[in-house]
């Protein structure tokens, strides 16, 4: 990592016309964390209703344009960096947002 005061330079792993934040010269990077397993969105849905204890109201559409089919976080640059890899399984993450989002907004 290059100082802040040291003049930019070009860095040979950065391509402009595919840009990557995580091979940038610059002094910070951007790490994707979050579980590395792929989840359904009803199943990641009837999780969260879980966890609030509420029925969500689903509109069942057909996939829309920017939709996409599966999705996960590769959290493989981010344990190379810090040697750290999330475990934390959804549901345990879930509640644990579900209560700081009550306690922190306190909804009705």
């Amino acid at each position: 990592m290059r100082a802040l005061d040291e003049p930019a330079r070009a860095d040979a792993a950065f391509d402009r016309s595919a840009p990557d934040p995580s091979s940038s010269w610059a002094p910070w990077r951007v790490y994707n964390i979050g579980n590395h397993q792929p989840v359904a969105l009803l199943d990641y849905i009837a999780a969260l209703e879980k966890v609030l204890g509420k029925q969500a109201v689903k509109r069942l559409q057909p996939m829309q344009p920017g939709d996409v089919k599966a999705t996960y976080a590769d959290t493989a640059r981010l344990a190379e960096a810090v040697g750290f890899s999330p475990a934390t399984p959804l549901e345990v993450g879930l509640e644990k947002f579900a209560r700081w989002y009550k306690s922190y907004y306190r909804p009705g």
